[in-house]
């Protein structure tokens, strides 16, 4: 199984083009072995979706991460590519994507710079489950997953 992680370019810092890092890459590792997955770090759905369709048939997945919130859109693109937009966060559910809720809401009202907390409490995980041909490294399916635990996290 190749793995590669590429990041997108919307409200990002500027960098070479997924689209074509992503297609070079995704080549090189299908050579090696047809299971391919590709980690998309982007701000935008936008992005994310239309990576999806330009590697559509390149690699196995496209799974989008980086907003921390699990999207409902899950898809088989081309009848090869699993695809979802973002696949959300592990870590605590009573949180501002993963930071403390005093923290997140005193930067927000307050205008000013204050380091991020891990938030503590329940927690969450977020995933998704692949059903991928190993011979021709075309997706079956995807199924979203969001587990939460009634246990807090550890301090």
């Amino acid at each position: 199984m190749g793995l590669m992680s590429l990041q997108g370019r919307t409200f990002m810092s500027p960098l070479e083009c997924p689209f074509r890092t992503g297609e070079r890459v995704a080549a090189e590792l299908a050579a090696a072995a047809p299971v391919v997955i590709c980690d998309f770090h982007a701000e935008a759905t936008s992005e994310k979706i239309a990576l999806s369709i330009y590697l559509a048939g390149k690699v196995s997945a496209v799974i989008g991460t980086h907003t921390h919130v699990q999207t409902a859109d899950e898809r088989i693109v081309a009848g090869h590519t699993a695809a979802i937009t973002d696949v959300g966060m592990t870590g605590p559910s009573d949180s501002v994507i993963g930071m403390r809720t005093d923290v997140a809401l005193d930067r927000f009202l307050k205008l000013r710079p204050r380091r991020y907390e891990a938030g503590r409490g329940p927690g969450m995980l977020n995933a998704v489950v692949l059903d991928v041909d190993e011979r021709s490294g075309a997706a079956g399916s995807i199924e979203r997953v969001r587990l939460l635990c009634e246990d807090a996290c550890a301090e």
